[in-house]
């Protein structure tokens, strides 16, 4: 699935009330880049260093955003 159809997916949810709709919005979104953002740093690495099998711990992408103030 594409970034786009991902967005358009978590985007098509019909959520009880305004307030709701912005901050569930809000964490769709969050997880869909944090997801790309993630599988993207994964790519880069293993085209550098050719290591097919190579996995970010879990709680990198968290510790980067903690330490940038996001």
């Amino acid at each position: 699935m594409t970034l786009k159809e991902k967005f358009h997916q978590w985007l098509r949810t019909e959520p009880f009330n305004l307030r709701d709709a912005v901050s569930l919005r809000e964490a769709q979104c969050e997880v869909i880049a944090d997801e790309f953002a993630i599988e993207f740093a994964e790519w880069i690495i293993k085209k550098i260093t050719g290591d097919r099998l190579f996995k970010l711990k879990d709680n990198l992408l968290e510790e980067f955003k903690k330490e940038k103030g996001l």
